[in-house]
Formats: C-alpha cells, structure tokens, sequence
C-alpha cells in the first residue's frame, strides 16, 4: 500500500511539473500574405482559387509566413504594408476607384505584390493606366491558347531570387496562356524572368486558338515595384462535370518559383533544396 503511495505522489508530481513547465510559444510568421479572388466566374479559375487557398497555408506553415484569403476587395481601400507584407490577386483584379487607388498607395509605400493569369486581364487598359499600362506593362489582352497546356518555359533571369532555383528551361503545370498588345521587351522597367521557349510551338490543341511563333513572356517583375507576374492559374476543366483535369501546382519545379518568389517579396531569403 505505503508502495501504491509513492507512486501515485510521484505521478502527481510528474503531471504537476507538466502543467507548469513553460508552453514553448510559436514562432510569429515571419511575413503576412493577403489573398484577395473572386471565385464566382469560370469553373477553372474557381478551381484555381480552391486549390490554391489549401496549396498556400500548407507553404505557409512550412516556410514561416501567414496566409489570409479573402473575397473583400474593399480591404484594400485603407491597406497598409504594415498590416500584411503581399498581397495576391489570384482571380481578379480591384473594380472600384477606391480599391485602386488603396492599392497603389500600399504599393508605393512599399508594399509587395504576386498576381496570377486573370490579374492582369483587360480589354480597356485606360480604365486603370497606372496598372495595367505602367505596373504590370501589359496593356490590353491580345490573344490567348486554348485547350489549356503545358508549356515549357525558357528562364531569362536567373539572378533574380524567385528564379535561382529553375533550371534553364522546365515544363509549367497546365494553364491557358495569355498574350497582350505591348511588347514587354521594350519597357525598361520590366524584367522578364522566363518565356515561351520555342520548342512548345504550337502552343494550343484548337488550331484557331494556338500559337505558332513569337514571344510571349510568362513571368515577369517591374523593377519600380516589388512585384510579380504569373501568366498561370486556369486550370483544365471538364465543363460538363465540373471535374478539374489538372492542378496548377501540380509542376515541382513550377512551384519552386512561387516559393522562392514569395520569400522575396516577403522579405526573405529563397528556400533549398
């Protein structure tokens, strides 16, 4: 019994110190990302949403940085770089003048930018020429492939921290690529990152929707801003059953560039491998 004793004080003791041994705290996120999207328009930039607001916390909690999404473009009217480091627009862009005019004061400010595939689309650039004309340098949509495809992409800046870790060419996961009316060669303020290498040619499995030749960049930055470009995020769909038949972030490598490309705007250094 005097035994049982003993042992019941020592395993009381035991959980007692458990209870107040101090609770190791969490590391703070080392930046904030702010999501912003739609979802509300074409089945395979919904499903571009989806997957990319489970693919992003799951980075998140591996590389130390916070990730919100939100669908209230009005929480950029008063947004401030302290407040969250990036901002993504992964299926839209701002429609109001005062969602515009909150965005490009938090970019001037220093705040950072990642926009995907549909971020950039406008028939009307001068509705927004600090954007579309100057930020992204892309004017109006020219042209775009259909069915989507995988394509591969020509690096053309690897110094640049988002494209350290790609090799000189990779094939991108599978999206619907875009061209525009502005060759964004000639801005001096762009930096292309990476290309359509000519051996994807053609670049489309509709004929009438396919690229034959030419240049078209696919990720890029303005070198004003801390900013980045993906002409990726539309995935292919069967329409019909509203199944996604691919993932954007299905391409390793690819993602690799969406890592690597938020550490830097966030402020830190790119991952290893």
């Amino acid at each position: 019994m005097r035994k049982f004793a003993v042992q019941l004080a020592l395993l009381f003791v035991s959980c007692l110190a458990l209870a107040l041994a101090p609770v190791k705290a969490q590391a703070a996120p080392a930046f904030n990302v702010l999501a912003f999207y739609n979802g509300t328009y074409d089945a395979a930039h919904i499903s571009f949403v989806k997957e990319a607001n489970q693919w992003f916390p799951k980075t998140a909690s591996q590389h130390n940085f916070g990730y919100t999404a939100t669908n209230d473009w009005n929480r950029l009217n008063s947004l401030q770089p302290s407040q969250y480091q990036v901002v993504l627009f992964l299926d839209d862009l701002p429609q109001t003048s005062a969602q515009r005019a909150g965005f490009e004061r938090y970019m001037n400010a220093g705040g950072a930018f990642f926009g995907f595939h549909v971020a950039a689309f406008t028939t009307n650039p001068s509705t927004w020429d600090w954007y579309h004309n100057g930020f992204l340098g892309t004017g109006a949509f020219k042209s775009n492939t259909w069915g989507p495809t995988t394509a591969t992409l020509k690096v053309e800046n690897r110094p640049h921290p988002s494209t350290t870790r790609l090799p000189a060419t990779f094939t991108s996961s599978v999206s619907e690529w875009y061209a525009w009316n502005r060759d964004l060669r000639k801005n001096p303020d762009i930096r292309i990152l990476a290309s359509v290498d000519p051996v994807s040619f053609p670049l489309g499995t509709d004929p009438n929707q396919s690229w034959y030749s030419g240049y078209y960049p696919i990720l890029w930055t303005n070198a004003k801003y801390k900013m980045l470009y993906a002409n990726f995020g539309h995935d292919k769909m069967n329409y019909e059953t509203n199944q996604p038949l691919s993932s954007t972030f299905g391409s390793e490598v690819q993602n690799r560039f969406v890592i690597d490309g938020l550490l830097w705007l966030g402020g830190r250094q790119t991952a290893r491998e």
